[in-house]
């Protein structure tokens, strides 16, 4: 499908910077809603975080096929707002991060990105004049944005979940062992092999269409434009996510406690994700007791990265029509 049925929606862009909570830390936030748009709701407003390794650029907002997710959602009548957790993106870098790896501990946790999000929301409220926004996180944001939520009830409409973290008792394919510095390099252009080795081998081909990949690898180092003088190739992705997956997930202890997330729950899922496995993910979802309701989506032929994939509209389509449908919160 492509992007004809974006054509007719002017969308504006602004990317802005607000401060967050620690003095000289600023936040990356990217805006995009309809042109023509004038009156703000919760309803229609969303805040979206992104997951451990790459920035809300990287993930919601390459153009594929003419569209990203965030033009998706800006032009089915959405405020979106993306936000770069502190060390990733558009968003300052600790000055840790200047420095060689191993000459400081992990940085950016799940707190801090919980803390992140919690700054990034109440900016929205107040330049809105709004009492609720939507959530969105994905994988490792999953986290940051269910933690969030679990503490904040009262400021979301309702969650969206993609591949979230969970309790696992099998090796986290992200972590990879070894000591962990302040932050990793990756290399965004050599991930194809492990991303596409998700999938069946007879199935790997067609799975992210031609020229994706590279206008993906575009966007992700484009998104660390520091790092390509000293690291060309790489972007630096803090390790606090994956000390947190040591401290936490891989040792049988819950970060937050689901069953106190109350809004409504949509989790979208893909049958080959290896970094959230089905078993993972059904685990997760019964243990979201406390939801007013809760809905799972199962995406065939898609892996963790399903939104960068082929099949990325079946998931787009799903988010917007949970997101569309009316919800009263019983009084």
């Amino acid at each position: 499908m492509n992007n004809k049925f974006l054509a007719h929606v002017p969308i504006v862009t602004e990317d802005l910077m607000i401060a967050s909570d620690t003095a000289g830390i600023e936040l990356s936030i990217r805006n995009k809603r309809p042109a023509a748009m004038d009156t703000f709701s919760n309803e229609k407003t969303i805040v979206m975080v992104h997951g451990a390794t790459y920035s809300t650029a990287s993930l919601y907002d390459v153009e594929l096929d003419g569209y990203t997710f965030l033009d998706y959602l800006a032009s089915h009548g959405y405020d979106v707002y993306a936000v770069d957790v502190r060390g990733y993106g558009g968003s300052t870098r600790p000055p840790e991060m200047e420095q060689p790896a191993d000459q400081n501990p992990p940085l950016a946790g799940t707190e801090t990105g919980v803390r992140d999000v919690g700054t990034a929301v109440d900016y929205v409220l107040n330049r809105r004049g709004l009492t609720k926004v939507n959530i969105l996180g994905m994988s490792w944001g999953g986290t940051v944005a269910g933690a969030y939520t679990s503490r904040n009830n009262d400021k979301v409409n309702k969650l969206t979940l993609v591949a979230p973290q969970w309790l696992s008792t099998k090796p986290v394919p992200i972590d990879t062992g070894g000591p962990l510095g302040s932050y990793r390099l990756v290399a965004a252009g050599t991930t194809k092999e492990r991303w596409l080795s998700a999938a069946p081998e007879g199935k790997r081909d067609g799975l992210i269409p031609d020229g994706w990949f590279e206008q993906w690898v575009e966007a992700t180092l484009a998104s660390d434009p520091k790092a390509k003088a000293v690291h060309p190739g790489h972007i630096r992705a803090a390790n606090g996510p994956i000390q947190d997956i040591r401290e936490y997930w891989a040792a049988g202890k819950a970060f937050y406690e689901p069953g106190s997330i109350t809004v409504p729950v949509l989790l979208v899922h893909a049958e080959w994700d290896i970094d959230v496995p089905l078993e993972l993910a059904q685990h997760f979802f019964t243990s979201l007791t406390g939801a007013a309701y809760r809905r799972w989506v199962e995406i065939g032929e898609g892996t963790h990265m399903v939104l960068l994939e082929k099949n990325r509209l079946q998931a787009f389509q799903a988010i917007q029509a949970f997101l569309d449908e009316e919800y009263s919160p019983a009084q």
